[in-house]
């Protein structure tokens, strides 16, 4: 058993001379995977490979799936995906899936860069210094989930609660979001991308759906990423995160069910 043709093409685009040895003790589930994930799902949507393939490495990385990402991030590098780019896909995973799954990711992510030949450290990308982490960092956060929110956080945070307003402002955003080497678009499919595959995060899906909105993300955007994530992610957090984009920003053709 092998996967279709254009399956099979799109595989070995992405990794080249990479023979699975799943291919050889599983062939039926190779069979099964390889033909949704490399030509059924590829067929949906608009979003461009590297674009594609980040939003698979964040999801890959909130899932704490560290054989796969391995193959993937190879993959993505052999695609176009900068060496600045995956590092900052992974910088960016620090404070929302936390540095204790992510550990793992940055040594593995070392080791295939010197493989490759990738000098390390790469360029820094960090654009704010210990003084003005908090003022840009807040200046960031009202462009991606907007002034008036960015207010009503603070104005409503009981008074024992105001310390962590701050570290999203400083640490969160200023310390991450602010950083080089991918847009604030891109970095907020990432984010999306991330929540969705932790699952348990649909208060947070929610807010970073409407602030992929009002950072030009659209819900046909929205929906090829998940659509993108389904192989990895499996169906109930793609559906989901579905789920909430259907409340934040319903379908015109959507009915109302009571």
């Amino acid at each position: 058993m092998a996967p279709n043709p254009v399956a099979q093409k799109n595989h070995d685009e992405l990794l080249p001379n990479y023979v699975s040895t799943m291919a050889v003790s599983d062939p039926e589930l190779i069979e099964v995977f390889d033909n949704f994930a490399f030509d059924e799902v590829l067929q949906h949507g608009n979003l461009d490979k590297r674009t594609r393939l980040m939003v698979q490495l964040a999801a890959i990385i909130a899932s704490h799936a560290v054989m796969e990402y391995r193959v993937m991030l190879g993959g993505a590098l052999n695609m176009g995906v900068t060496p600045v780019e995956a590092k900052e896909v992974l910088y960016q995973a620090v404070p929302y899936v936390g540095i204790a799954k992510v550990i793992d990711f940055l040594y593995l992510t070392n080791e295939v860069m010197r493989e490759r030949g990738i000098e390390l450290p790469l360029p820094g990308q960090a654009t704010t210094t210990p003084e003005t982490r908090y003022e840009k960092g807040r200046a960031i956060q009202a462009q991606i989930i907007s002034q008036d929110r960015v207010d009503r956080l603070y104005a409503f945070a009981p008074v024992d609660e105001q310390h962590i307003q701050r570290y999203l402002s400083a640490n969160c955003f200023g310390d991450y979001l602010t950083r080089t080497g991918l847009d604030i678009p891109t970095r907020e499919l990432l984010t999306f991308s991330m929540l969705v595959a932790l699952g348990g995060c649909d208060a947070q899906v929610k807010g970073h759906v409407s602030a992929n909105l009002h950072v030009g993300n659209d819900r046909a955007k929205l929906i090829d990423v998940l659509t993108q994530l389904v192989p990895f992610i499996g169906y109930p957090r793609t559906l989901n995160g579905l789920r909430v984009v259907d409340e934040v920003v319903p379908a015109p053709d959507m009915k109302v069910t009571a």
